[in-house]
């Protein structure tokens, strides 16, 4: 075997794991580990039981096995086998094991103790997918009660080895250093422009890599579909062969990308050659920056897929793959400056993925405090609890049906996992489409257009894939009823059963309270009842891509025991008016909608009481005076109840409920007379004391009542001066003094004042003096506090 940089470092692993039984390894990208690690610890003797090592993908692990039976000069289910979804090859003589992460989970929850395997080997751990940090999670706390024995290594190229060895029981860190060989890299002189367009600037800037450098090239992209344009910009790139690689296309054409050839080649990958792959030539890495991650809404309970730049250690990973068999160039699509922007770690898979499944394997596993390196968000966690609720999978307590163990045991998310054992086989090729990707992008929001062309006899590989998923599906499913695709996929997302809005905008409502529309000019636009299968996954309103149309007797059927009778009376403020009605509801759908004739009276006030919050309390000038009177008392310290606006129309439930009877619409509510609710709100002795200590209006000498108005900032009266003739105290209210505006006999003022015995011996003097001259028939006397009242003029002589 050729060197590599991790031989240096197996000693200390192996003594390490020799003394501790748990380690990590630290080795950067091309170092080897994946493929000498596990043979080392085979040579070591360091368990009897089978080695079992987690990849992140399928062709890793099928790739890695390969290599370490070459090594062995063996066959591939001899001494080193694999295990993929869909295909495995071990044998009884097997010691090493090569799996996905998704299949050590599930071995772990049949067999906890993990008869047979000696040590588990975390691959690639840095990735961070969601199923290595649960089988992490899950390995540790087997090891801490049933199996002290078991050897356990996390192994990763660019994550922080510190807190995975704290996790771990402060395990021992082992680091390898160095690559294979020294790799340049070289960035944009220039930021590229708002303008440019990626899948030029790529395939340019392959160009210039074939053109400047020798060797062949690997291109790193976020997405299938850029792939193909690029594929088809370059064309046949002068000669050179251009070869796909990303994880849905087919292992004999992935094959073609990992095989040697003796010709140069440009291999366009996606993150799946980031990892775990050394590609034969490659000594030229072009590096687009983008990275595709799914991003899961917990309100909207929907995921989407979005393209992102990648971070700095995802950028390292890529660049170590030039290095791998010879000294190499990197050729990155960003600018030097621009590289310090990048963050640092690409985000947790449990901090942004649909936790549904995690949540069936923790209630599978019956306990939900686990050590994980991250803690999956409590928020996301309870609506797919909610959701497994929904598919029968948890009962109201969350524990575990014995159909959410079935659910739990297929190689699917739970929502299809229940379809396909509700309506069994016939449901295999929806459900493999539905796992899949869009086999016919760009073909309208139709479902029912992808099933045709799976039936058909149209091959792709693509639609080759899909078929082969089925058949692998019906194999394991039961018979199931016998329903419709679009009823099929109502089982599948309960919550997406979606309603038409009535407005002329291609708008529905879902089930689960969440609005979606579609292109107007698609042919469902116009469809009442739909079921969304896919979505671009917008928080707020998400657009479809892709549905099947319902009918309400489908969803009648399949959800017949969910559909609930609502009796409601509602304010309606279009209607202004009480609205009574009986409604038939799935979730957040009406399906129907009738009058109700006999509702209670309470029910209706209650109601009415929204009606009153929407249309104001509508005051009258009395009911008003009164408001400010208690405001002036409670400001002077008595203890009164709150009459404001604002308390009144918070609290109407508690004053105001028991007298709205009988009150029903807007205009019933304006001739309403509030007068007798509010007295009752301030009580019998709140009422006397309001009377006594701000009345609502002042008695003059002459035993005329005139209205206080508590309005501004004090209370005032105006009245004639000569009504006020005798009086040496001014008048007060709830212990201030009133302001007095003083009118002339026409009914002009001729002064205000708050200190009335004042005014007599001061300012009178001069306002007689003027008033006599216009007002000769009206008594002015020199001494008004010894003079009496009068309204009158003086008598004639």
């Amino acid at each position: 075997m050729d060197a590599l940089p991790i031989d240096d470092a197996l000693p200390d692993l192996i003594a390490a794991l020799r003394e501790r039984r748990q380690a990590v390894l630290q080795a950067p990208p091309g170092a080897g580990k994946t493929t000498r690690v596990p043979l080392a610890l085979l040579d070591a003797g360091l368990t009897a039981g089978r080695i079992v090592m987690l990849e992140p993908r399928r062709i890793a692990a099928r790739t890695a096995a390969e290599r370490m039976a070459a090594t062995l000069g063996e066959e591939v289910g001899q001494t080193v086998g694999y295990r993929i979804r869909g295909e495995a090859k071990v044998s009884p003589a097997t010691r090493i094991e090569v799996v996905t992460e998704g299949i050590l989970t599930r071995t772990m929850q049949r067999d906890p103790s993990l008869s047979g395997v000696g040590a588990v080997i975390f691959d690639e751990f840095h990735e961070r997918s969601l199923n290595a940090d649960l089988g992490l999670a899950l390995a540790l706390e087997v090891r801490q009660a049933l199996r002290e024995d078991l050897l356990l290594l996390v192994m990763s190229a660019t994550l922080e080895a510190g807190p995975v060895a704290q996790l771990m029981g402060n395990a021992p860190v082992v680091t390898s250093v160095g690559r294979s060989y020294p790799v340049d890299t070289r960035w944009l002189d220039r930021p590229r422009g708002r303008e440019a367009r990626f899948d030029a600037d790529l395939a340019a800037l392959v160009r210039q890599a074939l053109t400047e450098e020798e060797g062949s090239v690997l291109a790193f992209l976020p997405g299938e579909g850029e792939i193909r344009r690029v594929a088809r910009l370059l064309g046949d790139a002068g000669g050179v062969e251009v070869l796909p690689l990303y994880g849905a296309l087919p292992f004999v054409e992935q094959r073609r990308a990992l095989t040697p050839s003796g010709h140069r080649r440009v291999v366009l990958a996606t993150a799946i050659a980031e990892t775990s792959l050394t590609l034969p030539d490659i000594r030229i890495v072009v590096d687009g920056g983008l990275a595709r991650r799914a991003r899961f809404d917990p309100g909207s309970g929907m995921s989407r897929l979005l393209t992102e730049r990648v971070t700095k250690a995802e950028a390292d990973q890529r660049r170590g793959r030039a290095g791998r068999v010879a000294p190499g160039v990197c050729f990155r699509l960003w600018t030097k400056g621009e590289e310090g922007a990048l963050a640092p770690f690409p985000p947790a898979e449990i901090e942004t993925a649909d936790l549904a499944a995690l949540a069936l394997s923790l209630a599978e596993w019956g306990s939900g405090d686990l050590p994980f390196l991250t803690a999956p968000p409590e928020g996301a966690l309870l609506r797919a609890r909610e959701l497994l609720r929904d598919l029968d999978a948890l009962d109201a307590e969350g524990r575990i049906t014995p159909h959410g163990r079935a659910l739990a045991a297929m190689p699917l998310h739970p929502r299809l996992g229940h379809m396909l054992a509700r309506a069994g086989r016939g449901a295999a090729l929806l459900a493999a489409l539905l796992s899949d990707g869009d086999p016919l992008r760009g073909a309208g929001a139709d479902l029912g257009t992808r099933l045709a062309a799976l039936k058909g006899r149209d091959r792709t590989p693509t639609l080759d894939r899909i078929r082969a998923e089925a058949r692998r599906l019906e194999k394991s499913a039961g018979d199931g009823i016998v329903i419709d695709p679009a009823e099929q996929a109502a089982l599948a997302y309960p919550d997406r059963i979606a309603l038409r809005r009535p407005d002329a905008a291609p708008r529905w409502l879902t089930s689960g309270g969440k609005g979606v529309k579609m292109d107007a000019a698609d042919p469902l636009a116009g469809t009442r009842l739909i079921v969304v299968t896919d979505t671009d996954g917008h928080p707020t309103e998400a657009t479809i891509r892709t549905a099947l149309p319902l009918s309400e007797a489908a969803v009648r059927t399949l959800y017949s025991s969910r559909i609930v009778e609502v009796r409601e009376a509602r304010w309606s403020q279009a209607d202004g008016r009480v609205v009574a009605t009986v409604e038939e509801r799935l979730g957040a759908l009406v399906l129907s909608t009738r009058p109700w004739t006999d509702v209670p009276s309470d029910l209706v006030a209650l109601a009415m009481l929204d009606g009153v919050r929407a249309l104001g309390l509508g005051l009258s000038s009395t009911a008003k005076g009164l408001q400010a009177r208690v405001k002036l008392l409670r400001d002077a310290g008595h203890d009164l109840a709150d009459l404001s606006d604002e308390t009144l129309l918070t609290e109407t439930e508690v004053w105001l409920l028991a007298y709205i009877d009988g009150v029903r619409t807007a205009g019933e509510w304006k001739a309403f007379d509030l007068t007798f609710a509010l007295d009752a709100r301030l009580g019998h002795a709140g009422r006397r004391l309001v009377d006594r200590e701000a009345p609502a209006h002042f008695e003059t000498p002459l035993g005329r009542r005139i209205a206080i108005d508590y309005g501004g900032d004090a209370p005032e009266i105006s009245l004639r001066l000569q009504e006020m003739f005798g009086v040496t105290r001014h008048p007060v209210v709830a212990g201030r003094p009133l302001r007095v505006t003083l009118l002339s006999p026409a009914g002009r003022p001729v002064q205000t004042t708050m200190d009335l015995p004042g005014f007599w011996s001061s300012s009178y003097a001069e306002v007689r003096k003027d008033m006599r001259g216009r007002y000769p028939k009206h008594p002015w006397p020199e001494d008004p506090t010894a003079a009496n009242p009068t309204l009158r003029a003086k008598p004639r002589s």
